[in-house]
């Protein structure tokens, strides 16, 4: 099984945010990062620390954060396979 689909399972959805930050040399001029990862929400672990690491490493000072988050797999949606059907 491949990572993506083991984070799925274990509860991760996408969670994409656009960061706004100020430019350091011109304060005034805005500019925007988007950012996508998989995490847990309502926590959102994944993304905090990332705005930390934003924050204490990098120069341009955090304007705003809008942030989206889906799971991509609910329980509803995840059943056993009991048979298997070969075509070709």
């Amino acid at each position: 099984m491949n990572h993506d689909m083991e984070m799925m399972l274990k509860g991760y959805g996408l969670t994409t945010a656009q960061i706004l930050y100020r430019m350091p040399d011109h304060p005034a001029v805005l500019q925007t990062y988007v950012w996508q990862h998989y995490d847990l929400a309502p926590e959102f672990p994944e993304m905090k620390s990332f705005l930390t690491f934003w924050q204490e490493k990098l120069d341009g000072p955090l304007h705003s954060v809008c942030y989206v988050h889906r799971r991509l797999i609910g329980a509803n949606e995840w059943r056993a396979l009991k048979g298997e059907f070969i075509l070709h």
